[in-house]
Order: C-alpha cells, then structure tokens, then sequence
C-alpha cells in the first residue's frame, strides 16, 4: 500500500508495547487513536482494553484504510472506528459526544505536518485528555521540552497546559515507510485545573516573534506601548529587559500576566 496522507506506519512491535503500557490503561478509560492506519496500534490497544475494561476510539481520514480497520474489528468488542478529519472532528467528538465525557486520553502516529495543528487543537479544548502518547519527528518533540536557555514558542505554548517529557525515539527502519527523520514518544500529562487563555497566547506570540530580539524590543513593537513602562513592569518582575526570549522560562512568562500592563492584550 503506498504512503497516505503523509503517513509513516509503525512496524516496530516492542515500540508499540511501550506506547500501551505509556498510556497506563485503567477500567473506564476511552482512548482516542489519531491515524490508526492499518492497525498495527489499534489491534493490541484494543485487545488490552477487553481485559482491563476500557474503550478505544480510532480516528481515520483514509477511506480505505478505515474499511479495512472496520472489517479487522469484526471479533474485536470496546472499540469504535471513526471515518474523520481529526483536526476538524476532535472538538465535536470531546464536546458533544455522550460517548466521551471525561476520562480519556489520546494517542497517535500522526503524521508530522499535522502536530502543531493538532497542539493547537488540544490545548483549545475545554475538556482536554488526562493523558497524550504522540509519535512526532524528534527535533519537534526536542523543542516541546525545552526549558531555558532554549525556551521557544511551541515549547511554551505547549508547557502552559502540559508536563512533556520524551519517553523513547524511533529509527527510520521502525517505520513503512521509513520517514526521512528520526521520531519521538511523547507524553504530554495535562496540568490541573488549566484553561485556554487567549492573553496568555498573544503573549507568547509577541514575545517570540522575533527571537533574535530583546524581550523589550519585541514587547514594545508588539504592543505599541512606550519602552520605559515595558521596561519598569519587566524590571519589577525581576525580568532583564535585554535578555533573549530563549532565556524566560514559563514562569516568568506567566508572571507578565500579573501586571496589568500585559492584560487584555490587542494585538490587533
């Protein structure tokens, strides 16, 4: 079968038997798959899932490769095949699903164009999973952990509702077929108690716009405001105003949002 939409199927078996035990199933749980493909994932998922008591939710665009995963299920119970676009079709299903209501996590091999689409889209969800297994390209998955003095707009985009940790990396060969790149596991552990904040990502997107720039210098082109004020609020926040957006960590940046400097931000 040719290459789909962009995807690298997983062949490695002993990979597959980590991403299962990552997602540390429990009785109840509903585990959403993004990309089944043709099942090497979904199969053993769902036979785990018979014995513990849990559901697994499998998300493919690919018509054909959907018939296929339907006709595969056929002696198989807990599992539901979905013919959809998971980037146009999560929030639908999390929201107004009486099937879904809490307790699930999300698992995938996506293919690699999608991830920031598919971030996104789980950090914008009220509901969002307990838990996230995704198989992404490893300088991608590398830049989601960083910390300072790395710290870049994805990887705080991504750590303001999620604790991201690698958990192994994959080679071409683990793949069919095998991508271009070398891939990562990671588990994204959503945070308590997090909603969307809008101010929160403008922010961001402000303060890393140009990254070879001074935090201040950003803030001031991106706000419109005099440098002096920026440079006060930065200062009492104990921030360098002259310091590189690569060197704040999520903490100071979640600090800017106590000062009403940087409060319902128009970005416009």
């Amino acid at each position: 079968m040719p290459q789909r939409l962009g995807q690298h199927f997983l062949i490695n078996k002993s990979a597959i038997k980590k991403i299962i035990a990552a997602l540390n199933l429990q009785p109840n749980d509903i585990i959403i798959e993004i990309g089944p493909g043709k099942g090497a994932l979904t199969f053993p998922l769902t036979a785990e899932c018979q014995k513990i008591g849990c559901k697994v939710v499998a998300i493919e665009k690919d018509p054909e490769l959907a018939k296929n995963l339907e006709l595969g299920i056929r002696n198989y119970g807990r599992i539901k095949i979905l013919r959809g676009d998971v980037l146009k079709d999560l929030p639908t299903l999390i929201h107004n699903s009486s099937f879904i209501i809490q307790n699930y996590k999300v698992v995938g091999n996506i293919p690699y164009y999608i991830t920031g689409k598919l971030l996104r889209i789980l950090s914008e969800l009220e509901n969002k999973p307990e838990l996230t297994i995704l198989m992404i390209q490893k300088e991608v998955a590398q830049r989601i952990v960083a910390k300072p003095p790395k710290m870049n707009l994805l990887a705080a985009a991504v750590q303001f509702w999620a604790e991201p940790k690698i958990l192994f990396t994959l080679k071409p060969a683990d793949f069919s077929p095998p991508p271009e790149v070398n891939s990562a596991v990671i588990r994204l552990t959503t945070k308590q108690q997090i909603t969307t904040d809008n101010n929160y990502y403008k922010l961001l997107h402000i303060i890393f716009k140009q990254p070879r720039k001074t935090i201040l210098n950003n803030l001031k082109t991106g706000l419109k405001m005099p440098k002096n004020k920026i440079e006060i609020a930065l200062k009492s926040l104990k921030i360098d105003p002259n310091s590189r957006p690569q060197n704040l960590s999520l903490e100071q940046i979640n600090s800017l949002l106590t000062q009403e400097l940087f409060t319902d931000l128009d970005c416009s």
